[in-house]
């Protein structure tokens, strides 16, 4: 008896309980048990484990260590390995995900675990020993002494200052126009903090987002050229996974001192983050719109107060939230409203009323003697209209047929190169037919224009110019959209039309006019944000031109908008360039009609084969428990009602509270996790399309 008692202690001793957060849709942690063999060292915190999760094994993240299980021994299952070789993720990064988790109403695992480099999640990491091989190699040193520095006017200068001297949680809105030198700003701050830590045992981070992939190319070589001697980081899904991984490992070690990511980089593991920036920080691309439908705008901002470090939010057109902060006296705010380069102004804007204007293969006549001009002055122009494909639709006249997709409540696009109508939300490809498929007319028609088809007329009314396209289409390859505007920048371009891709962020010097074909479709949008997303996105590609100082002979950089409506008052706040008085007269309207930012949401999505089927979850959910100071609405059709034969509705809850809220959704998801329904749902907080 005594010998077994002695046993079972031996047993217990060398034994402990590992509790692991596993990318699974279940709320809770998984325990396994981990034998202290001879000499083995007691796994901790924040480091990966493999395990054994039904028929599969997978990597988890060890979230706790525990004497003891809920589970009966019997039942306990082993972890099988530690990966012990790497540093095991801080106390930080595991809050940043638990809060994470908390505030989106999603299970911890899914939060941790796609935050990781694929790689690293495999169940044999070979990509992991190298990329730790090459982490041990001799790194860059930490001299921070800047490259080829660009002069600062009076107001960058005051703004970099003031950003470097913060101390503690300090958000900032660094409010500029568009040209005024952001991007300089962001970098003299950064190399006041690096030169600050350059000789400490752990020299600081910084963590620089941007909206896309496109822009990180453009960005990365400004600041290789700024911090030669600076090791630096890339992270966002266009990445091979063994680079993402190597640059993973090499900011999870303090290596990279300034990593420069899009969304996904916000839950990257920085030990020495010391500076948070987030560029065009109004952009909806911060938004992730599945699995954990986080804002990583959002996300930077807590993790900046979580770490008491400061964190710099810069747009010429803020978002109202951000702004609304900024006027609250929550956020400070810095202006720039000059633009950076010497005589450099902003372009003038004008309106073309497309009722006297008649256009001609989507163009008036105003905007080709425009584009005709700058032709003869060897200038750039750019034609931005936020519709790819050749035509949203085919239709015939005799019996109003129209190209509808049979799985979605969506228009088939005509993609004439390909030859091909293609679904914009389900992927379906047809071949254009020959005839109307239901009365057999061959007359059918595309009707309304896409950049292809604007494109086909530019070369038509301009044989001699150097016309190129950039959208989702024409940049498919990897590399191929920083080629293509590499071309821009290098002249070798005279007419460039494009989508939201060539609206941010790009410095052409020798763009000096804009074309905005059909912005007329946002302003009656059932979206409330239509409005806000509009003006933003007119405003930034009006940026593109007049960048660079005028000369003698140059003409004034324009920006020329088609419309039917030039009268709407959206019009005239772009015209003035004017943002401020727009923002606040859009703050009134939300204050009055009780929207964000003002309130706070919650949208319940389910999906199912019939409507009604969805409709009726989202009726039952809706009273399945209490909900005292909660305002949860009539489920409804989502605007996109069908996609890929999946029906689709949704139910939007809020509340003047977020702490109600937020105690209201935990209840209310548990509620939901226990109805019993076929129904695909998901629950997003904060959602920005509804």
């Amino acid at each position: 008896m005594l010998q077994r008692l002695l046993r079972d202690h031996i047993n217990y001793v060398k034994q402990c309980i590992l509790r692991v957060a596993i990318d699974a849709p279940l709320d809770v942690c998984f325990d396994y048990r981990w034998l202290l063999e001879d000499g083995a060292t007691v796994p901790l915190v924040g480091q990966l484990a493999l395990v054994p999760f039904g028929r599969r094994d997978v990597v988890g993240v060890i979230v706790a260590m525990a004497e003891d299980s809920e589970v009966a021994p019997d039942k306990l299952k082993a972890a099988l390995a530690v990966r012990s070789e790497l540093p095991p993720l801080s106390t930080a990064w595991l809050g940043l995900c638990t809060f994470a988790a908390d505030y989106y109403q999603r299970p911890l695992g899914e939060v941790m675990l796609p935050g990781l480099p694929k790689n690293l999640r495999a169940a044999k990491p070979t990509s992991l020993t190298r990329a730790l091989k090459k982490a041990a190699l001799p790194q860059p040193t930490h001299d921070a002494t800047p490259g080829t520095v660009h002069a600062l006017n009076p107001a960058q200068r005051d703004a970099a200052a003031a950003i470097a001297a913060a101390r503690g949680f300090a958000p900032t809105l660094l409010y500029g126009v568009t040209g005024s030198g952001k991007t300089e700003v962001y970098l003299q701050a950064a190399a006041t903090i690096l030169a600050e830590t350059g000789d400490t045992l752990n020299p600081a981070q910084i963590l620089i987002l941007v909206p896309e992939i496109n822009l990180t190319p453009q960005l990365e070589a400004n600041i290789r050229a700024r911090f030669p001697g600076v090791a630096m980081a890339t992270l966002h899904s266009g990445l091979a996974e063994g680079e993402r991984l190597s640059n993973w490992v090499a900011a999870h070690l303090g290596q990279a001192r300034i990593v420069l990511g899009t969304r996904l980089a916000i839950l990257a593991s920085l030990p020495q983050l010391k500076l948070i920036i987030i560029d065009e920080e109004h952009d909806p691309s911060y938004k992730q719109q599945e699995g954990l439908r986080y804002s990583a705008r959002d996300l930077a901002v807590w993790r900046a107060r979580q770490l008491d470090i400061p964190i710099v939010l810069g747009s010429a057109t803020p978002s109202l939230e951000t702004w609304h902060h900024a006027q609250s006296g929550r956020y400070r705010k810095l202006e720039l409203r000059e633009r950076a380069v010497k005589d450099a102004a902003l372009p003038q804007v004008l309106l073309i009323d497309m009722e006297r204007d008649k256009p001609v293969e989507g163009l008036t006549a105003c905007l080709l003697a425009a584009l005709k001009l700058r032709l003869s002055r060897g200038e750039q122009s750019l034609l931005f209209l936020n519709r790819r494909g050749y035509a949203p639709v085919v239709a015939c006249d005799a019996c109003g047929w129209i190209s509808n997709c049979s799985r979605c409540t969506a228009f088939m696009v005509l993609h004439k190169l390909d030859r091909q109508l293609r679904c914009h939300h389900c992927g379906l490809e047809q071949r254009i037919p020959r005839a109307c498929p239901t009365c057999g007319n061959v007359d059918i028609q595309p009707l309304g224009r896409g950049t292809q088809r604007v494109e086909e007329g530019l070369q038509a009314a301009f044989p001699e110019a150097r016309v190129l396209r950039i959208d989702a289409d024409s940049t498919r390859r990897k590399g191929s959209a920083q080629a293509a505007f590499d071309q821009v920048h290098r002249g070798e371009i005279d007419i460039l039309i494009g989508t939201q891709m060539v609206a941010k962020g790009h410095d052409f010097q020798n763009l000096t006019l804009v074309g905005v074909l059909n912005p007329d479709t946002a302003l009656f949008s059932q979206d409330y944000r239509a409005s806000e997303r509009l003006f933003a996105q007119l405003m930034q590609v009006a940026g593109r031109a007049g960048r660079r100082a005028r000369s003698a002979e140059g003409s004034a950089s324009e920006v020329l908008i088609q419309t039917r409506y030039p009268q709407h008052p959206l019009f005239a706040a772009v015209m003035a360039h004017d943002y401020e008085p727009f923002a606040n007269d859009l703050l009134l309207e939300r204050q009055q009609a009780g929207l964000p930012p003002f309130i706070y949401q919650a949208l319940l999505r389910a999906e199912a084969r019939e409507l009604a089927v969805a409709l009726s979850f989202l009726q039952e959910a809706a009273g399945c428990i209490e909900h005292d100071g909660i305002l949860i609405n009539d489920p409804i059709p989502m605007t996109m009602t069908r996609v890929a034969n999946v029906d689709r509705a949704q139910l939007l809850v809020e509340s003047v509270s977020r702490p109600a809220l937020q105690a209201f959704l935990k209840a209310w998801i548990a509620a939901l996790r226990a109805m019993k329904s076929r129904v695909r749902w998901s629950l997003e907080v904060d959602p920005v399309d509804i």
